[in-house]
């Protein structure tokens, strides 16, 4: 699945450095193009004309190549990747990559690559469990960003235990799997709605909720990472949408979200609902802005909106695949249960504001799963790209 990829190798100052050269025979017997970006610090473990034999290209360490005034891109080469793999990665670099210090070509290349970015940290092991390196990966991470690590159980035969970098060959495995995995949803159209709705009051009020629609735009960027179609329909948020794949359908109101997901979802293979829709909105809206009344009060009617999850359900045909959200107070699975049998869903997201971390404007979710079989599965709390893998891989664990 690399054969024909364009994989950027970030090296930094690590004694690790010597395995990136395993790295890049692999990479490059697997057919994958490979260029590498070594920090000045790197250049100190491994030679650049080692890397420049092995990978067939000039490496890159500077901004400036000669001083006749040329320069390297690091935007050009950022859209040229398909993958980033930074195998080893200091505390150092770790640290300018989760806080934008773009004081090298290796981390500008990081903030301006579009592609999916792979992390394999390497330092002694009081160094990785400082909290300041911990709170570092656990930033990147919620940039969407895939930390390789070794896994728990083969820490013990390695004196050096956490925060050595994973072996060549298990790094190459990782970007295997993903590439593999990335087509999974070739062909398959996906609907997800995000956001918040607002529902005016006057032309300058509206009532609405705190929703960020950071949730939904990761469930759309994991859908399109995997190769779908999606069509976003996006509540009033500040994001913006990454993969081309994603195509983003602005509305404001309940009403203007029930229209778009109707259009949509017919022609869907599933649709994913996200958005905090809002359960009502004032009968009347007034043209002009409410004056301030001499008594201070002021009664507002508000009648229901439309439900779009049910209206999807009922329209829902054998080969479509219904998910939908519940964020709960109390008695969470028993809500969502009910939730799940009315509105014909396929299964639930369940999350409780009861959760630290998890809810609305964070950047981690903790969420439990509720399907058809009255299975529940519980997950730990993650960022919520983490949170949307775990989501795209049992919708298409369903999928026929």
């Amino acid at each position: 699945m690399l054969k024909g990829k364009h994989i950027i190798l970030g090296i930094t100052g690590s004694i690790a450095a010597y395995k990136a050269a395993y790295i890049i025979r692999a990479l490059v017997k697997k057919g994958a193009e490979v260029q590498v970006v070594i920090t000045p610090a790197g250049k100190e473990f491994i030679t650049p004309i080692t890397l420049s034999a092995l990978s067939s290209n000039p490496v890159i360490s500077e901004f400036f190549s000669n001083r006749d005034g040329s320069w390297h891109s690091h935007v050009d080469l950022g859209l040229w990747a398909d993958a980033m793999l930074i195998a080893p990665a200091t505390a150092s670099t770790i640290g300018k990559m989760a806080n934008g210090i773009a004081d090298n070509m290796l981390v500008t290349t990081y903030l301006s690559c579009k592609a999916p970015v792979f992390i394999a940290p390497a330092m002694d092991l009081d160094m990785f469990a400082h909290p300041t390196t911990q709170q570092n990966l656990d930033r990147l991470r919620s940039f969407g960003n895939h930390i390789i690590e070794p896994a728990e159980g083969e820490l013990a035969s390695h004196l050096v235990g956490k925060g050595r970098m994973e072996e060549p060959d298990k790094i190459v495995a990782v970007l295997e799997a993903f590439f593999d995995e990335s087509k999974i949803l070739k062909d398959k159209k996906i609907l997800i709605t995000a956001g918040p709705t607002y529902e005016k009051i006057d032309p300058v009020r509206f009532i609405g909720n705190y929703s960020s629609g950071k949730m939904g735009y990761a469930l759309a960027e994991a859908c399109a990472a995997r190769g779908a179609e999606v069509f976003l329909v996006s509540g009033p948020v500040s994001l913006q949408t990454k993969h081309p794949s994603i195509h983003r359908i602005s509305v404001e109101s309940a009403e203007e979200m029930y229209q778009c997901a109707m259009d949509v979802f017919p022609s869907a293979d599933a649709a994913i609902l996200s958005a905090a829709v809002a359960d009502y909105r004032p009968e009347m809206i007034a043209a002009e802005k409410i004056k301030r009344e001499s008594t201070g009060e002021m009664m507002l009617k508000l009648v229901p909106n439309k439900d779009i999850a049910a209206s999807l359900g009922q329209i829902k045909k054998a080969d479509q695949l219904l998910v939908g959200f519940a964020l709960e107070t109390s008695d969470e699975v028993h809500h969502a249960a009910d939730k799940l049998k009315r509105k014909n869903l396929d299964f639930i997201v369940l999350n409780s504001l009861r959760d630290q971390g998890a809810g609305f404007r964070c950047d981690t979710n903790k969420i439990s799963i509720l399907d058809q079989e009255g299975t529940l599965t519980e997950y730990p709390l993650k960022s919520k790209q983490e949170v949307a893998v775990d989501i795209i891989n049992k919708l298409v664990s369903l999928m026929k």
